[in-house]
């Protein structure tokens, strides 16, 4: 891994990981890449005994930060959130001393059981993804990371009969690459409504 080369820390939150269809295998699949380093939240602190100086280590050494999970009730599953209430705290993570976040990157990779199409004003969810993300792009704004959108999959329960699982991988490990390889636009990254709506605006060649 060059000198240059952006560290990406995947903290991933599943608590029910032997009924995940596409979380797990996106989050295998990114253990396949150097310049990432995966943590397996729910497998590391199954009493939620969360090593406050540890988690906070990590963020200081990596560049981008990403939650990978699955959207549950319209946020984070509970032991994420838990992890943000101890690790970003006073001090570091905002507050006149806490600078340790500012110009990192941050977005979700995450997965919804309804359809997009649902995830709208008009629609059975009334919100998109990225105002149900508000909470977590506010704590962006206030650590001073750069919120990106999310990398998300709709219709969970039926991607594996609709063979929708495989095109999402190839995207992922494209978006890994890119981030590897200096090719990601940021900027255009965080005006979108979802990262993997269309890579080709995001990604340079």
């Amino acid at each position: 891994m060059s000198a240059s080369q952006k560290k990406v820390l995947i903290l991933f939150a599943h608590p029910s990981q032997n009924r995940s269809e596409i979380n797990v295998p996106l989050f295998n699949a990114s253990k396949d890449f150097d310049h990432v380093t995966t943590v397996d939240l729910y497998a590391e602190y199954p009493n939620f005994r969360i090593d406050i100086d540890k988690e906070q280590q990590r963020l200081r050494d990596h560049d981008v930060i990403v939650f990978m999970f699955p959207l549950y009730w319209y946020s984070t599953p509970s032991l994420l959130k838990e992890w943000q209430d101890l690790v970003l705290e006073y001090g570091f993570a905002y507050g006149s001393e806490g600078k340790e976040l500012i110009g990192k990157k941050f977005f979700c990779a995450l997965t919804a059981g309804g359809a997009e199409s649902s995830y709208r004003k008009e629609g059975f969810n009334h919100f998109t993804i990225r105002q149900l993300l508000q909470p977590l792009e506010q704590m962006a704004e206030l650590t001073g990371m750069e919120f990106l959108a999310p990398f998300a999959l709709f219709g969970a329960g039926t991607a594996t009969e609709e063979q929708r699982i495989t095109k999402h991988l190839q995207n992922w490990r494209r978006v890994l690459v890119a981030i590897a390889e200096n090719k990601l636009d940021y900027d255009a990254a965080s005006k979108l409504s979802k990262l993997n709506h269309s890579l080709d605006l995001v990604i340079t060649e």
